[in-house]
């Protein structure tokens, strides 16, 4: 439970709805606890190149983002209910976004594979991006999945 002074870190965690972003999330927030932090949920959202040839408006996608986000943070929140969270949804590249919002930040927490990506690799594009760029230590919550 945070001290009265409130949250001593800060923890950024990238959610893209994915079950291992949720995975990620749910660590984070117990890590949170742990440490007397407060968690910042991130996602980002693009427009697909594709988009050109379907027509999607970017307010869609915003809004699927916002969903998205507002639906594992949903599912998770009970797990630390004391914990401070706020959310974030930005306009940009995922990976990029993560690493700016983590600057300063104690800890990164990402998802070994999210929506996007090939499902066998071992780490998706995104947690390779921050763990290689990243100026925090970041963690990289593997899914377990075959």
């Amino acid at each position: 439970m945070a001290d009265q002074n409130g949250p001593t870190a800060r923890i950024v965690v990238g959610v893209d709805g994915s079950e291992p972003s949720r995975k990620a999330l749910r660590w984070a927030l117990a890590q949170a606890r742990r440490q007397n932090a407060a968690v910042e949920a991130v996602t980002g959202w693009t427009i697909p190149a594709t988009s050109s040839f379907v027509p999607v408006p970017a307010s869609d996608l915003e809004a699927a983002a916002r969903q998205a986000l507002a639906h594992a943070v949903d599912q998770e929140r009970h797990t630390a209910p004391e914990v401070p969270l706020n959310t974030h949804i930005v306009l940009g590249h995922p990976a990029q976004l993560l690493v700016d919002t983590a600057n300063g930040a104690d800890l990164l927490v990402v998802g070994s594979r999210g929506l996007g990506g090939f499902t066998g690799t071992l780490l998706g594009s995104v947690s390779r991006y921050c763990v290689e760029h990243a100026t925090c230590p970041v963690v990289v919550m593997r899914d377990n999945e075959t």
